[in-house]
C-alpha cells in the first residue's frame, strides 16, 4: 500500500521557519521525483518545489526562491521542505507528491496534506 505522510506543519509568525517532512512507503522511493505543492481554498494547487529522484536537480516557484529549500534522504524514504522567512501568503495546505514515468505508464501519489499558517 502506497503511503505519503506529511508532518511538520503548524502556526508560525511572519519571518519564522518550519520544516516539513514527507515519509514514503509502499513504493521505490528512490526512483520517484518528489515535489511539494500547496493549495489555498478557492485556488488551484500550485507547485512549490521539486527534486529529482537522486536529488541532483531542484526547482522552485518564483515566490519561494531563496526562502525554501527542498531536499531528500533516500535512505530514510523522506523528502523535506525547509521554509524560512515565512510570509502570510505562504499560508496553505502543503502536499507531498511522488511522480514516476515508465512509458507508457505514469505514477502519481499524494499525501493527505499538512496545514501551514503564517500569522502574528
Amino acid at each position: 500500500q502506497v503511503q505519503l505522510v506529511e508532518s511538520g506543519g503548524g502556526l508560525v509568525q511572519p519571518g519564522g521557519s518550519l520544516r516539513l517532512s514527507c515519509a514514503g512507503s509502499g513504493f521505490t522511493f528512490s526512483s520517484y521525483a518528489m515535489s511539494w505543492y500547496r493549495q489555498v481554498p478557492g485556488k488551484e494547487r500550485e507547485l512549490v518545489a521539486g527534486i529529482t529522484s537522486i536529488g541532483r536537480s531542484t526547482n522552485y516557484a518564483d515566490s519561494v526562491k531563496g526562502r525554501f529549500t527542498i531536499s531528500r534522504d533516500n535512505a530514510k524514504n523522506t523528502v523535506y521542505l525547509q521554509m524560512n522567512s515565512l510570509k502570510p501568503e505562504d499560508t496553505a495546505v502543503y502536499y507531498c507528491n511522488a511522480h514516476h514515468v515508465v512509458v507508457p505508464r505514469e505514477y502519481d501519489y499524494w499525501g493527505q496534506g499538512t496545514q501551514v499558517t503564517v500569522s502574528s
